[in-house]
């Protein structure tokens, strides 16, 4: 049976809600203005809310792969598709392709390491490998099994996938590249990745070196 008039109007307020929360943050972004009405661009209110929603949530969320944008702002899978393709052809906007997923970007914000860090610490076995790697440098594979609850097979399978992506070496164990940036990566969008990086940024001053 479909849904009655009055569960629809839920969940249209559901989405507008939803939209209006993530367009505060894309009215602020200074890649607005290119995304908006301007350079002839005959967008509705609607249209033009839905485009600030996206940077906004690209903003807070980058490197979220098509489906998580999509069932996160409560839009349809035609509307998100039309949309992002108009932002990546105005340059606010960017995707790279990341195995099954194609990954989305703020245009110009992220390094080529970036982006890929991003996209696998948006896995939860692999960020959870990252995160333990950050805790303890000298974690061996059996640790992060015993860390992560998997097999040491399954942590074989990722470590040569971050090996590949550029964050990991395997040459004496196990050792991040670059561990300084993936720490900022994940204290700065805790809130997007999920709890453990939430309680990781509690306490990441601990894990952080200083010079001299």
């Amino acid at each position: 049976m479909g849904r009655c008039m009055g569960e629809d109007r839920g969940v249209d307020e559901s989405k507008r809600s939803t939209l209006r929360r993530f367009a505060a943050f894309g009215a602020a972004s200074p890649l607005t203005r290119l995304a908006g009405d301007a350079g002839g661009d005959r967008s509705t209110g609607t249209d033009s809310n839905v485009r600030h929603a996206i940077l906004g949530y690209l903003a807070t969320t980058p490197g979220a792969h098509f489906s998580k944008l999509r069932d996160d702002l409560k839009l349809g899978t035609g509307e998100t598709q039309h949309h992002l393709r108009r932002l990546e052809e105005r340059g606010t906007v960017e995707s790279t392709r990341d195995g099954d997923y194609r990954r989305f970007f703020p245009a110009g914000r992220f390094s080529a390491f970036e982006k890929g860090a991003l996209g696998y610490l948006r896995r939860g076995t692999a960020r959870g490998m990252v995160l333990a790697l950050l805790r303890d440098p000298e974690a061996s594979a059996a640790d992060l099994a015993g860390t992560l609850g998997v097999s040491r097979s399954t942590v074989s399978k990722y470590a040569a996938e971050l090996e590949s992506a550029g964050l990991l070496t395997r040459e004496d164990g196990y050792a991040l590249e670059r561990p300084e940036a993936l720490l900022m990566l994940l204290v700065r969008y805790a809130d997007s990745f999920g709890p453990d990086a939430v309680e990781f940024a509690g306490e990441a001053a601990e894990y952080v070196s200083y010079d001299g």
